[in-house]
């Protein structure tokens, strides 16, 4: 692929939210000594290292030590952080409808998708509605796209959703354009780092490379991504740290999850 797609008349992306959805410090990097540590980052020697043992009269997470006597997947672990049933990635998809002052023009794209008038969309109406843009998905980047947006496996999104989902590849658009600075319509792991960086995520060396290495469509010689992988890349950087950050309520930059929900936080990204 290069360069980028024209506008379609009658079907713009609209206008952008007013506040930029990304935390103003990028999440893992560096932050100031008298501030909570960021992910990533071991915190100054005054605080307890990460992976340093608690005393033995502590106990992390308020639970006493005790071996688990049960294995992987059977009973229940009482370290970690337990998935909430609400948060299961199969519960049901509750319905919705557009917010408030939302553009005309997602409107008039999500009713073009919605055939049927059901008010739900499902990830071929998406995906079809999405080509409209002379830019081409695969089904696995939808249904990532879906499931970031739902927290569900079910595969159908309303209007709230839909809204969400444009307004997010607009926003992603926009910052690939501006670090696709050769304009060949790919970036590299350094201009990668720089996007990320701007969207609030501070990742190391390695798993740029790793990155690079999962998304580049040459499978390696370009060593570049092109738009629709930047994409996917993005919402599994974005979806897999959301989750990290749900578990780690006192922000310590460590969690511990059970068995079950570590693969339940982690499947959704690997079976899309």
């Amino acid at each position: 692929m290069s360069g980028y797609p024209p506008n379609v008349p009658g079907f713009g992306y609209g206008q952008p939210p007013s506040a930029q959805p990304y935390p103003s410090a990028p999440y893992g990097a560096p932050g100031a000594p008298s501030s909570a540590s960021p992910y990533g980052i071991p915190p100054p020697h005054s605080s307890s290292p990460y992976g340093v043992p608690q005393p033995p009269s502590a106990s992390p997470y308020g639970v006493p030590h005790a071996p688990v006597p049960s294995p992987y997947g059977a009973g229940a672990s009482p370290y970690g952080y337990p998935t909430p049933a609400s948060s299961s990635p199969f519960a049901s998809l509750v319905p919705s409808a557009f917010p408030p002052g939302t553009d005309p023009n997602v409107i008039a794209c999500f009713q073009l998708a919605d055939q049927d008038g059901s008010g739900l969309i499902d990830d071929k109406e998406l995906q079809k509605v999405l080509s409209s843009y002379n830019q081409s998905f695969s089904l696995r980047t939808v249904h990532l796209l879906m499931y970031l947006f739902t927290n569900t496996n079910t595969r159908k999104i309303g209007p709230k959703e839909f809204t969400s989902v444009f307004y997010c590849l607009q926003d992603w658009r926009g910052i690939f354009e501006r670090f696709d600075r050769d304009r060949s319509g790919r970036i590299d792991s350094c201009e990668l780092r720089d996007a990320l960086l701007s969207m609030g995520y501070s990742v190391s060396p390695l798993i740029l490379d790793l990155l690079v290495s999962k998304y580049d469509k040459s499978g390696g010689m370009n060593k570049a991504i092109e738009y629709d992988n930047f994409i996917e890349c993005c919402l599994t950087v974005k979806g897999l740290t959301e989750k990290f950050k749900q578990a780690d309520t006192s922000r310590s930059g460590s969690v511990m999850f059970t068995y079950e929900s570590f693969l339940l936080t982690v499947l959704p990204f690997l079976i899309a």
